[in-house]
């Protein structure tokens, strides 16, 4: 994906709106919008913008697992298993 050739002026937004919502749509790509020559905002469509979001989501937990493996918060899965196993059993 070409990002120059996704850059448009505020101008270009507000005469072309519902041109860029289905090209968005179409595309999956992005839209940078710039005011005084410099870059302001993002545009992008739902689907894209959703996914972006559960991906960031994944990342979150990741660096979060990855923090408590470094501080020494963890256990071994069998020793995991066993305590939910009884759980459930204790119900």
């Amino acid at each position: 994906m070409k990002l120059s050739s996704q850059i448009k002026p505020i101008s270009y937004l507000k005469a072309h709106a519902a041109e860029i919502v289905r090209s968005l749509g179409e595309r999956r790509e992005p839209l940078v919008i710039t005011q005084n020559g410099e870059a302001k905002v993002v545009i992008q469509d739902i689907e894209s913008y959703e996914q972006t979001q559960e991906t960031m989501a994944l990342l979150k937990i990741l660096a979060l697992g990855n923090r408590q493996i470094e501080e020494g918060r963890v256990q071994p899965a069998a020793d995991a298993i066993k305590r939910l196993r009884e759980r459930r059993e204790d119900r």
